[in-house]
Parts: structure tokens; sequence; C-alpha cells
């Protein structure tokens, strides 16, 4: 057994603790990552990027089923379903090269294996080749990610019961599924399957889908969803699953009581717990609560030199919260600059089913329930040009400000590609942004983005266009 020393070292080669590693090393500092299983976490190879490949295919298959619509016709329109997931895998493959040719480039030493803690300042790592090594830094930062959550009773086996990994990698389309879970992770899901032409069912046990979405939102994109076909229950819960047969039979209780559906497959989308075990907690002062590590707004833990950022701490469960995190960790560890704590209200939050959904700041409900007087618009894709000209029509935005004075408060859009366009609000959140600079900026024509500015203006009655 040898030890090394660095200056900092980030446990976990996610999105979070890889850029961590990186930014660390750009201020100078000697730092290393600690990956047990793959860099690039499970965004980059079972999550964000993998799903987005498919998404991407069930589109094509979607817009492919609308050809008379633009004008084209063909026959015999197919599916290669192996190649399908082959692109999404070959995909993540290519971004996992290329973060570990980032920590290559950045000078950081990646060591491949389990870490743990090992007292004040050092790391024991059980090595994937074999051995163990003991690390030591003053600054240790824990990234290491979460899971899928399991319910008693209701858990996965791979088979017929999947959780995100299984539903990413099938050897074939199902007939049917049930997606218990309505939250972005579920709905991109049902999302994917339902344009493959699977018959799709979704539960949800809270009063409506997509539940951290503003509530007129939700009910869109509810109906949007019902109008693709695909079935919702709200207000519902799967209390049993029986796999004894070729399929599963799952029992959903409703308050009108219990009714059974049988399905090909179930796919468990029911939230994420932290990966806490194992880490060598146990004696030190890190404080976990409900699985996540409990941190102050520098990402530090209870315990000195140790720090926690990304899925592992709490929400919201974000790559780019966790990236976020892992810079303003480093930034004033290495007393950089003046780093800002992160503001989960200036944090986007993005779902990209069909339609698409994201958000950023308070939604209406919640701006008045913190007692703000408010005044909000709304913009229809229908009433916008360029979405009626590439066949996306269907959509809303919707714009919260402070009636007082005038600051954009939050943005919720559901839609073709809101999931690009709400980037725009979010710099306006960062910028503290009124409605009166919001007016005044000129957005190109004809643009989807337009309809950004229609929501503003609708806020205090002066939309030009519906």
């Amino acid at each position: 057994m040898s030890e090394q020393t660095f200056d900092l070292i980030v446990v976990g080669g996610g999105p979070g603790g890889y850029v961590a590693a990186i930014r660390a090393a750009q201020l100078g500092m000697k730092a290393a990552c600690v990956e047990r299983e793959h860099l690039g976490g499970i965004c980059l190879n079972w999550g964000c990027i993998p799903t987005k490949a498919l998404l991407r295919s069930a589109e094509i298959h979607h817009l492919l089923h609308r050809l008379d619509d633009f004008g084209f016709s063909a026959d015999n329109i197919a599916y290669d379903a192996s190649k399908v997931i082959k692109r999404s895998r070959d995909i993540s493959k290519q971004l996992a090269n290329g973060v570990a040719h980032l920590l290559r480039k950045n000078k950081v030493t990646v060591f491949d294996g389990a870490a743990r803690l090992a007292g004040s300042g050092k790391l024991a790592v059980t090595l994937a080749k074999g051995g163990e090594e003991t690390l030591s830094a003053p600054h240790i930062i824990l990234a290491t990610g979460a899971r899928a959550r399991v319910l008693p009773g209701l858990e996965p086996d791979g088979e017929k019961v999947w959780t995100y990994k299984e539903a990413m990698v099938p050897e074939a389309i199902p007939s049917s599924l049930l997606v218990v879970g309505s939250g972005a992770i579920g709905m991109e899901f049902a999302s994917f399957y339902a344009d493959m032409g699977a018959d799709v069912t979704v539960v949800e046990v809270v009063d409506r889908i997509l539940p951290v979405e503003d509530e007129e939102i939700s009910q869109f994109a509810h109906k949007a969803f019902e109008k693709r076909g695909i079935k919702i229950l709200t207000g519902a819960k799967v209390s049993e699953l029986d796999k004894s047969g070729d399929g599963v039979s799952a029992t959903v209780t409703t308050e009108d009581g219990s009714q059974a559906l049988s399905v090909e497959k179930v796919i468990m989308a029911v939230g994420i717990t932290g990966n806490v075990e194992d880490l060598g907690l146990d004696g030190t002062k890190v404080e976990v609560d409900r699985g996540h590590i409990v941190i102050d707004e520098w990402c530090r833990t209870g315990e000195e030199g140790v720090y926690a950022i990304g899925d592992v701490v709490g929400p919201p469960w974000l790559a780019h919260k966790a990236m976020h995190e892992g810079v303003v960790c480093v930034e004033n560890i290495a007393g950089h600059g003046h780093p800002h704590p992160i503001d989960a209200t200036r944090i986007p939050g993005c779902t990209y089913c069909r339609p698409q959904v994201a958000s950023v700041g308070l939604t209406e409900a919640f701006a008045k329930e913190k007692g703000y007087e408010v005044k909000v618009g709304r913009f229809p894709f229908i009433g916008n040009g360029k979405a009626i000209a590439q066949g996306d029509s269907e959509g809303l935005v919707k714009t919260v400000f402070d009636a007082k004075t005038g600051e954009l408060l939050g943005a919720h859009m559901v839609g073709a590609e809101v999931t690009e366009l709400i980037q725009g609000y979010t710099i306006a959140r960062t910028l503290e942004t009124t409605e009166a600079e919001l007016m005044a900026t000129v957005f190109p024509h004809p643009t989807l983005s337009e309809m950004m500015h229609e929501a503003v203006l609708d806020a205090y009655g002066q939309t030009l266009h519906f």
C-alpha cells in the first residue's frame, strides 16, 4: 500500500465531480478524481445524454408518421430497435471518452476504484485492478451521485420491472408499459415508448403529473399526453405487482377503489436516493438526511475538509446544478474571485418529453404563497408564426412578475424546443431583470423566442399578436 498526496480529491466522476476536479486543476491545485464505474456518471452513461438520443429517435419516428402534413409520402415506415439503442449507447461511449480526455488535458489524476473516508484528510481506495491505495488531501469532495429509489414490494427485477437503466437498453419495444411516477424521468420514458408504438399508462400518487411544475403547465401537458393516447392515472398508487404470468399484473388503487392493469413491462420512476453507503461516513460529522448528505451554502458538510455536491445532496437533482455546485465549491475553497452561493430559483429545469417542459423560478402558486402580488402573462404557440410553420403549434409560455417591483419571479413553458428557450429567462433571473428590460429587448422574427417577449407584454396588458 502506498500513499499519494493531493490538494483536492473528488470522489465520483459524474458531471459535478469531473467539473470540480477540472476547475481545481485550472486554479493550480493538484487534483485527483476517484470513479468506481464510469466517468461521466449516471447523467452521461445512463441518464441525460442517452435518453436524449432515444427521444431524438422517437421524435423522428413521430415525424415520419406526419409526412403528409409537410407534403411528403413514404411506405413501409419501420425502425430497428437494436439500432436505436446502439446509437444511444455509442453516443454515451463517445462522450465518456471525452470526459477522460478532458481530465487528462487538465492533468487530473484519475483512480479507477471505490473510495471511503479513512480519517482526517484521508481516503482509502479499493482499486478496480486490485489492491488498495491511500490518498490524502486537505479537501475532499463527495460527488457520488444517486440511484433509483425502490418502493417496498415493488422492487425492480431487471426483467419485467425496470429502472431507468433497463428502460434504456430494451431488447425490443414492449407492446404495453406501465410507468410508475410522473416526474421528468417517468414522463420522458412515457413519451419515448408511446412514440415508438407502446401502449403506455402513467400512475402518479399526487393529483397531477410533473408535480414540481407550475400547475397550469402540468394541466396543459396532461391534456397533450392524453391526446397522444397515453393513459394517466393521478391520485393513484401501485399497491402490488404480480410477475407470475407472461407480463405483469399491477394493482392500481385510487379513491374510487382498485383496478387490475396487465402490461408487458413496468418502469419504476419514483425518485432517487443518494449513494451514501460505504463512504466511511460513520464516526464523522457528515449528516445524512433522508438518503442525502446535508451541506451548507458552500457545499460544506459537518466534517472539516469534507464537501458534497450533486445528486448525493439536496434538490434539485440536476446535472447542471451539480456542475455549478462543483465550481462554486472549488472556487470558495481556493479563495478565487467572489463566488456566490447557488440560488435554486435561478436553476432551470427541463423535461424532454413531447411536448417539452421547461421552467425557472417560482410558480404562480408558490409566488402567491410567499406573499407576492403577481402579474401573470401567457402566450400560446398557436399565436406564433414560426411554431405554425414548423408544425408545432401546441404549447404555452407563462411568465410571473412581482406586481410591485416588476421583478421576473418565474417563467414556465410547455411546447417544442422550450428546453432551449428557457435559458433566456434564466439569464433574466440571474441579472435580476424587470419587465422593462424584457419589453425593451428586440427578439428576432420569425422565431419561437418571440413568444417569450409576448408573454411578458401580456402580463402588462400589451400583447401584440394574440
